[in-house]
């Protein structure tokens, strides 16, 4: 009595794509190993897909700074606290909550003068909205304020969600790969029955080309950069196979 086969094909990344140990690996690769359980025959395809997926920051912190020099501690409070007053409102009235908003104090004594630093500390999801605030409060305070260069970053959901779709999209690309090879075996694809992911990898990519742009241009302020985060995912995908001609039309 003949043994029962279980067929295997791994269809890997194509060439071009950047997988350290993979660069010599192409094709489609096909193999029959032993089974020794009774029954019908299991027959699958096994394929890995890739997929790459970018996202720019999603929030931004801005630093605004403001200080004053005293004799008396009354009239350097009164400076400080008249200007975070109106830093804070202007904040406020752009719609960002208190959860997103630190304030610091720092009021120490030199000689006979009292100093005292204050600075408001922004967290901005929406880049409009930050780019009107300090407007008002570049023209509104002038040299009475200092607004510090937008830090961006990516938060802990953008990232998230990042690496999800990345991997859906391996997923997909592996599911296609599949189909279009059971079709041309003569067969049908069927349902999955293992999916794993194999490798997963982060980088971040500044704005180069802005940069660049700059260089020659000492005249000019450097604007800053948005980062872009890229992550890749690796899968690997077996289907089961349905015979066409076996199947009752």
């Amino acid at each position: 009595m003949d043994s029962q086969n279980r067929v295997f094909a791994a269809i890997l990344p194509a060439a071009g794509r950047e997988y350290v140990g993979n660069e010599n690996e192409q094709g489609l690769e096909v193999r029959a190993v032993p089974r020794q359980s009774p029954g019908n025959r299991l027959r699958e395809i096994q394929v890995t897909g890739t997929a790459e997926v970018s996202c720019p920051a999603d929030r931004a912190s801005v630093r605004v700074s403001v200080g004053s020099s005293k004799e008396s501690v009354n009239e350097v409070t009164n400076s400080v606290s008249r200007r975070l007053q109106y830093i804070i409102q202007a904040v406020r009235q752009h719609g960002v909550s208190n959860e997103d908003t630190t304030v610091r104090k720092f009021l120490h004594r030199e000689a006979d003068q009292f100093h005292m630093n204050a600075e408001v500390v922004v967290t901005f999801s929406d880049f409009e909205k930050m780019e009107n605030v300090c407007s008002v409060l570049l023209e509104k305070l002038d040299k009475s304020v200092c607004v510090g260069t937008p830090q961006f970053y990516h938060s802990a959901e953008c990232l998230s969600r990042t690496r999800r779709r990345a991997c859906v999209s391996a997923v997909e690309n592996a599911q296609q790969k599949a189909c279009e090879v059971s079709q041309l075996l003569g067969q049908t694809l069927g349902p999955p029955l293992l999916i794993r992911e194999e490798e997963t990898k982060e980088w971040r990519k500044e704005d180069e080309e802005e940069t660049g742009r700059h260089q020659g241009a000492s005249t000019l302020p450097h604007l800053p950069c948005t980062p872009i985060i890229t992550a890749s995912s690796r899968v690997s995908v077996s289907f089961s196979l349905r015979d066409k001609r076996g199947k009752k039309p």
